[in-house]
């Protein structure tokens, strides 16, 4: 918004005034436009956006107040630490989650329905799903001191725009910032015999999405895009293996999903169908930038995490660069 012009003055007093006034102004708003510049190109990445609820100070803030006693109108100075809950850590290979103890747990039994690979099938399909693997992994969480919540889902099918970007209905599911952005009507029209339309597709490609959800609680997904915005990009050289990285941990994560399911709580041709949908998911040679990893990388991950159920065993932020290429 325009300044608007200022009012002619009879004394140089207070013209002057004004002056200094304006210029203070504009030296304010120059900044602010500077430090809003800056923070839009981060929140650009999707790793920079969503943790307003979160905290992540490694230690508790220690606050101090003074009591006054009224008998004698005396003060004296008081230190209380505040309760703290869990909370995410900005940390990619050293982060808490992949403590050599966590897996994911499990479960009973998962009833899902049939499939129907209509928009409201898919939905209530992924959504009988959700709460086993919420199930599975919270006490992951719980272990490791990790803030948790369940994720959301969105079905898409229309052009939408959320705090990472727009997408449409045409594209693969978009996980951003505790909610899955499901696209059904792309996964219903996938064709050839590497994507059958089975069961087995939705379930792997939904434990693949929660794997990120799994990154973003703990704060990898944060610290991966505060490491992408530091090399100038996702889109740079090192941008695009961190984010390789990123996406061949969540097909781990995926692999770790599906591994307390194959144990009698889905029917076992499910589980080996998610896990070959995931094996020909990745980076192919037609494709203009190598940023999810090549199939084959994709294939070793996911069964990496099935076979060890275990959040060290997808660590790939400290796995060598022919692992996640």
């Amino acid at each position: 918004m325009p300044y608007p012009p200022m009012p002619r003055r009879k004394s140089k007093g207070p013209l002057v005034a004004v002056l200094l006034i304006g210029f203070v102004v504009l030296g304010i708003a120059t900044i602010g436009i500077i430090a809003a510049t800056r923070d839009s190109n981060q929140a650009g990445d999707s790793g920079y956006s969503g943790y307003s609820s979160y905290t992540y100070s490694p230690e508790p803030t220690t606050t101090t107040t003074t009591t006054t006693t009224a008998a004698d109108n005396t003060t004296s100075p008081s230190t209380s630490t505040p309760k703290t809950g869990p909370k995410a850590v900005i940390a990619l290979g050293d982060n808490p989650i992949h403590s050599a103890d966590l897996g994911a747990f499990d479960i009973d039994g998962c009833p899902l329905p049939a499939m129907d690979y209509s928009p409201a099938g898919q939905d209530q399909f992924l959504r009988a799903a959700l709460p086993c693997v919420e199930a599975m992994w919270k006490p992951s969480f719980t272990k490791a001191n990790l803030p948790y919540q369940p994720v959301e889902l969105v079905m898409v099918t229309s052009q939408i725009t959320n705090t990472c970007g727009s997408m449409g209905p045409d594209r693969t599911a978009m996980y951003c910032d505790g909610t899955i952005y499901w696209t059904p009507n792309h996964y219903a029209n996938e064709q050839g015999s590497a994507n059958p339309n089975h069961p087995g597709k939705y379930l792997g490609q939904l434990a693949h999405e929660y794997g990120h959800h799994v990154q973003w609680l703990s704060g990898i997904l944060r610290a991966s895009g505060e490491a992408q915005y530091e090399q100038g990009g996702w889109d740079t050289p090192v941008g695009l293996e961190l984010n390789r990285r990123k996406e061949l941990q969540a097909t781990c994560f995926g692999g770790m999903t599906l591994a307390p399911l194959s144990h009698g709580a889905i029917p076992g041709d499910v589980i080996s169908v998610a896990l070959t949908d995931a094996g020909n998911r990745g980076d192919y040679p037609i494709y203009p930038n190598r940023d999810h990893g090549a199939p084959e990388r994709n294939a070793a991950w996911v069964n990496h995490g099935f076979k060890n159920n275990n959040t060290s065993a997808c660590n790939t932020w400290v796995a060598g660069a022919a692992e996640v290429s």
